[in-house]
Parts: structure tokens; sequence; C-alpha cells
């Protein structure tokens, strides 16, 4: 039997801690190998979120562990206490397999782990832990990252992606599948949290571009260039290219383009338009030149896209499901996959 350990310390999400006792504290039913030994490790009684929690032993147990998971850190603007920086690094210098969720990426990289080594988190703080953490590789268009002994993952449903992974690499891709239709989850998913990254509109102010924004979004089936835009904002296309990057951080072309990505990811959401209509629609042109672009920024094809955010309201939802198929909470369906 295989100890995982979970490292868990005030300032732990709920939400990732809860996740991995889901994957590696409850043996499914119908496996019939030895699951794993879970073991709550901490200073003592922890407080997570709203959450009092009584861990099974101290951190100081996590040297015994073969498997040490360390959910979400809270407050990545606060260091990670030095008892549970010190007690991770021991159990990887130990032997241990070492596994970040979410934020817990933060606690790895204060304690070393991740010194020249490609790691990822929740996008929302990749830009904090590359500033932080120099010596670490941040790629923020994953869903998790596996460095052999330790591993990384990006924020909140990408932590039981990688919990998932763990489970495929120690029982096989038929038992991983059977965990994940007991949670009602893909037992794979593809592409990066590029797929997952708003790219909101500025909200209207006082900038120059404010009346161009709303311009642009309701013509976005037209095949609009800098010099359409430029003459809109009454102003030279030098001057607009200057402050699409002082307001948006980015050019007027690549802005354009994430706003025709998020309509089409909206339409392919919530209708049951072709992709040579959503095409049209978002002023890409052709279906071809849809795919490309929208598999290179959001790192999965439109099809594959639909399949995994299609809107519960959408078209096609309130069909019953097959015999086999398994319906979500959010009427989302999953069909089994072979063994």
């Amino acid at each position: 039997m295989s100890t995982v350990a979970l490292a868990v310390t005030d300032g732990m999400l709920h939400f990732e801690l809860s996740l991995a006792y889901e994957v590696f504290g409850v043996r499914p039913s119908g496996v019939a190998v030895p699951w794993y030994g879970l073991v709550l490790c901490g200073p003592g009684a922890v407080r997570t979120g709203r959450f009092r929690l009584e861990p099974d032993d101290g951190l100081d147990r996590l040297r015994r562990a073969d498997t040490v998971i360390v959910p979400g850190w809270a407050d990545v603007d606060v260091d990670p206490p030095a008892d549970l920086v010190d007690a991770v690094r021991a159990a990887h210098e130990a032997g241990a397999r070492v596994a970040s969720l979410c934020t817990g990426a933060f606690v790895l990289a204060a304690a070393g782990l991740l010194d020249g080594k490609r790691a990822t988190t929740h996008w929302a703080h990749t830009g904090d832990m590359a500033a932080r953490y120099p010596r670490v590789e941040v790629d923020p268009d994953v869903l998790y990252v596996d460095n052999g002994s330790v591993l990384t993952s990006a924020g909140k449903a990408a932590a039981m992606d990688l919990c998932l992974h763990l489970v495929r690499m120690d029982y096989g891709s038929s038992i991983a599948n059977t965990v994940a239709r007991r949670l009602v989850v893909p037992p794979h998913r593809d592409g990066g949290q590029a797929q997952f990254v708003t790219t909101p509109v500025p909200a209207p102010d006082n900038h120059p571009l404010a009346e161009l924004f709303p311009w642009v979004m309701e013509r976005l089936d037209h095949p609009l260039t800098v010099e359409d835009l430029a003459r809109q904002a009454r102003m030279s296309s030098r001057n607009l290219s200057r402050h699409f990057r002082a307001v948006t951080g980015t050019t007027p072309l690549q802005w354009l383009l994430n706003q025709r990505i998020r309509h089409a990811q909206e339409l392919l959401e919530t209708t049951d338009d072709g992709i040579d209509a959503i095409a049209a629609a978002t002023g890409m042109g052709t279906a071809t030149t849809l795919r490309r672009h929208f598999n290179r920024t959001v790192g999965v094809p439109p099809d594959t896209y639909r399949r995994t955010f299609r809107s519960r309201t959408g078209p096609g939802r309130g069909e019953s499901p097959r015999a086999g198929e398994l319906v979500g909470d959010r009427g989302d369906v999953f069909r089994p996959v072979p063994a």
C-alpha cells in the first residue's frame, strides 16, 4: 500500500484538500488492488476556510510518505509557514514524490523544489510566482507539469487532472478511468489553462479608447484593420498602438484577435452553429483560419472546446443520456472510456 500524506496547515484551501481526499482516500468500488493509505499531517488543529481539521499526525510524518500532496495556499502574498516548508523539503529529500495543487506550488517554490524546473500554478498567480521565484520556469499555459518526483497543477479543476494523473501512473488508465467515473469528471482533458483565462474588454473610462472598444465589439464579423481602428479613434496608427499598449497591455491586432476568439468561445458554448458560420461571425473568414488561431490561443480545437464547455442551457441539453453515460451536476454528459 502506497502512503499519500496531505500536508495541512492554517491557510490551506479546502476545495483542493477535499478533492485530494476524495481521490486518494476513497477506494472506488470494484477495484481489487490495495488502495492508498491516506494520512493528514499538520502542526495541530488547523483552519481551512470555515472548517476545522484534526490531523492524524504531525508534519514530520511527511518524511515517511510515498507521496506528499500540498493543497492550495490561500494567500500567495504571505510566505507559507517555515515548518511546513521545511517538512515538505525534508519529505522530498527522503524520497517522497511531492505534488502541489493550485497555489500549493508557492510552498514547493519556497522549499526550493522548483528551482531550475518547469512548473505551473493558477493562471491568476503565474506572474507573481515568476517574479518571486525567478529560478522557476513558470508555464502559465498547462493544466499540470510532471517533473517525476515533483509535480504542480494549475488552479482548482486542474488539481483533479493532476490527481488522476498520479492514479494513472500508479495503477494504470483503467483504474484512473474508474475513479473519474465515480467522481463524474473527464478522465483526461486536452489543452491548457488558456481555455479558462478570460480576456475582458476594459471597463469604459476616460481613456482615449473608451468609445472604440464597443464600436469594435459590434463589428467583430467585419475584416477590421489597424487603419480602420485608427480612423474610428481619430488618431494615427502609431498613436493607436501606443494607447492600446497602455490600456490593454498588447497590440491592436492581438487584442482584436483575442476578442474574436472569445466571441467564438461564446458561440461554441451557446449555439449549434457550425465552424464555418462561427468563423464568419467572428471575422475569421474561414474555418481553417478559425481552427488555427483557436488552437494556438486556447490550446484545443474548437470542437474539443465545444464538447467540454457546452452551456447547460444551450441547444442539446435536456436530452436523456444513453446507456452507460453519466450526467454531471451541471448537465455535462460523460461517456465512460473503455478500459
